[in-house]
């Protein structure tokens, strides 16, 4: 028997394959498709203190090798999720990881002190959101207000912390360091990298947010590049993800230093796509002879 198992900040996941937050809801529209219990875990859609009613429509335009979207982080608030999804998701054998945003640090801590009393295993991040407080600028793009944040969340969280880290940054390692110093119990990355379309008939952009977030198989290489540069950086776990579809791709990022892998835009392609992930890891351990996939993990390197 092959061991797929993989630990996170002392969470055990029976195998290292989780969704992508914001692409799989909760789990309740993609139960019928999949069976979560397969799955390491499942990362919920960003849950905000407040509901967020998301950006003007249209909010999702297709692109070569993969989607814009510019949501804008609409979700029902926290006490909805917590009455609906966090009840649901208890019923399999998987893991729950809570994606978190705000807009300010306020609305950060009062969801994790929210939370922290709450059946959920992790809690994922989400420092790509604007700081409306800082003019709109985001809290991941600057070293310091990222190990800031991650400090103030660590005081008050009672479940381990993953930082979830932008693209949109000049070097991404120092923004690995600056959360490793506030705390941070893993990373995960990347988020969408910022892109625009323009309707060419209508002379328009494609959205109405004019850019949005760039997600898909085209950005996975820059993906592969950074969990590389930040394996090689930080002591903590990494969640690699961008552009993943198939276990050769998820493969990739482990072999990379990725601890565990996030699938995203693949979803929407094909629903069944995370379970084929876990089979294909466990074939390639076979054709490869490998015993424990912890072997993999970080293998290329200097």
């Amino acid at each position: 028997m092959r061991n797929l198992s993989v630990e996170l900040a002392g969470v055990t996941l029976k195998n290292p394959v989780m969704t992508a937050s914001g692409t799989f809801g909760s789990g309740v529209e993609f139960s019928e498709f999949v069976d979560l219990n397969k799955l390491g875990a499942v990362v919920t859609k960003g849950v905000a203190a407040v509901p967020w009613p998301g950006n003007p429509t249209p909010r999702i335009a297709e692109v070569y090798g993969g989607m814009l979207n510019a949501i804008g982080l609409q979700n029902p608030g926290y006490d909805v999720f917590a009455k609906r999804d966090i009840p649901f998701l208890q019923q399999f054998d998987t893991k729950i990881i809570v994606n978190v945003c705000g807009h300010t640090e306020e609305e950060y801590l009062e969801v994790v002190e929210k939370l922290s009393d709450a059946p959920v295993d992790m809690l994922e991040i989400n420092i790509s959101c604007p700081n409306v407080k800082a003019g709109g600028i985001t809290f991941g793009t600057v070293p310091h207000v990222a190990e800031d944040i991650t400090k103030k969340i660590k005081r008050i969280a009672k479940q381990p912390v993953i930082m979830k880290l932008t693209p949109n940054v000049t070097d991404i390692r120092e923004m690995a360091k600056a959360v490793e110093a506030g705390g941070a119990d893993a990373v995960s990355l990347i988020n969408t990298l910022t892109g625009m379309k323009i309707d060419i008939n209508r002379r328009t952009f494609a959205l109405a947010n004019k850019t949005g977030g760039m997600s898909g198989p085209a950005i996975k290489p820059v993906a592969v590049r950074m969990v590389y540069e930040t394996a090689q950086t930080v002591k903590i776990p990494i969640i690699g993800m961008g552009g993943i579809r198939n276990a050769d791709d998820a493969i990739e990022f482990i072999l990379a230093g990725a601890t565990a892998v996030s699938v995203g835009t693949a979803n929407f392609h094909d629903p069944k796509t995370t379970e084929k992930i876990v089979a294909g890891i466990e074939a390639y351990m076979e054709k490869y002879d490998v015993q424990d996939i912890r072997e993999l993990i970080g293998a290329v390197h200097e």
